[in-house]
């Protein structure tokens, strides 16, 4: 049983999300806050195993609540606020702060019922989340990606395309990979687990980092040296063969293991186009969306690799492919870079 403590401003929400996420039999409701002052109470007396969390409240804004809380008291944390797109920024912000999961309340009736079994799937996942203490960055990674040796090694791989995939904790392990590859890397194709609208920010953020130009993919892209393109919010990307050239395909078809976009989909789509000619990389992540896809990938010949659990927010993702045999490779954050730009020799 997932205990759940629901923060929000709003009384009618607040009733709304504790009867739909008591309708799950595995999730229990123990309490709800109207903002974090009576959170923090309700933390002490109640001991939830997840939050649900606002951004928008009185007194002190959801971000403030998540910063203080994952530096003193780490705990999962699904927010789940009435985002816009203007708000992307928030949204990464509170991914980069920690929480397992960011959702967008329902514009609509018509959606609130999809978007409450997305809430109580979050929960019920992050709730069974053994949170740690996010590490100190080392000295080197605070002055920033050392380009100049990824530049130096980009000659080892024969790889033609990369596939990344991520989830909780992705944000910042992504621009950590993508900030050390060289501006002539092998195309990259990335599913990180993001809401619609927010995944161009991301993007965008990340092109300002990065020497890879770094875009929100659309549909009808090439794959080009130097480029990454990321998967929209709501949207299954795969690549595919057209005219005898490779190029992005961006879908609306059914979500796989609750994600859309999910890294199953990408994977297998690189498996079968690419082959041998592709790497393939599993992050941090909540879940096990990724694993099949990447040893679908191996089994096609690709080098794969998945991130070590001592680096990983949530090590989820890459614990499934390493217990399906998916993963060539296991590697800290740190060396992911180096292990895609120097795989090791073919037998």
């Amino acid at each position: 049983m997932v205990r759940a403590l629901i923060v929000d401003d709003s009384p009618i929400q607040r009733r709304l999300i504790a009867r739909m996420l008591s309708a799950h039999g595995d999730i229990e409701v123990v309490g709800s806050a109207a903002d974090p002052f009576e959170a923090r109470e309700g933390i002490i007396r109640l001991m939830p195993d997840v939050l649900t969390l606002d951004i928008h409240m009185p007194r002190m804004d959801g971000l403030s609540f998540l910063r203080q809380l994952m530096r003193h008291h780490p705990l999962p944390v699904v927010v789940f606020s009435a985002f816009t797109p203007r708000d992307s920024e928030l949204a990464l912000k509170a991914m980069d702060l920690g929480a397992m999961e960011v959702l967008c309340k329902a514009e609509g009736p018509d959606q609130a019922r999809a978007t409450f079994e997305r809430l109580a799937d979050a929960v019920h996942a992050a709730g069974r989340v053994r949170l740690k203490r996010p590490r100190q960055a080392s000295r080197a990674a605070r002055q920033g990606p050392r380009c100049g040796v990824a530049a130096a090694l980009r000659s080892r791989t024969s790889a033609r395309v990369i596939a990344i995939g991520a989830s909780t904790g992705g944000t910042q392990a992504l621009q950590k990979v993508l900030c050390e590859m060289p501006a002539d890397a092998p195309p990259i194709l990335v599913v990180q687990h993001m809401p619609a609208h927010f995944t161009a920010s991301f993007a965008k953020r990340l092109d300002g980092l990065c020497a890879l130009t770094v875009r929100e993919a659309q549909h009808g892209d090439a794959p080009t040296p130097g480029l990454a393109l990321i998967a929209p919010g709501d949207f299954h990307m795969t690549l595919d063969k057209r005219n005898g050239a490779w190029a992005v395909s961006l879908h609306r078809g059914p979500r796989v293991n609750f994600q859309r976009p999910a890294a199953d989909v990408l994977f297998r789509s690189v498996a079968e186009v690419a082959g041998s000619a592709a790497v393939g990389v599993l992050l941090t992540g909540m879940g096990k969306d990724g694993a099949e896809g990447l040893l679908a990938m191996r089994q096609k010949g690709a080098f794969t690799i998945a991130q070590d659990e001592h680096s990983c927010v949530v090590f989820g993702m890459p614990r499934e492919a390493i217990r399906l045999g998916a993963a060539a490779t296991v590697q800290p954050l740190e060396r992911i870079a180096h292990s895609i730009l120097t795989p090791p020799p073919r037998n």
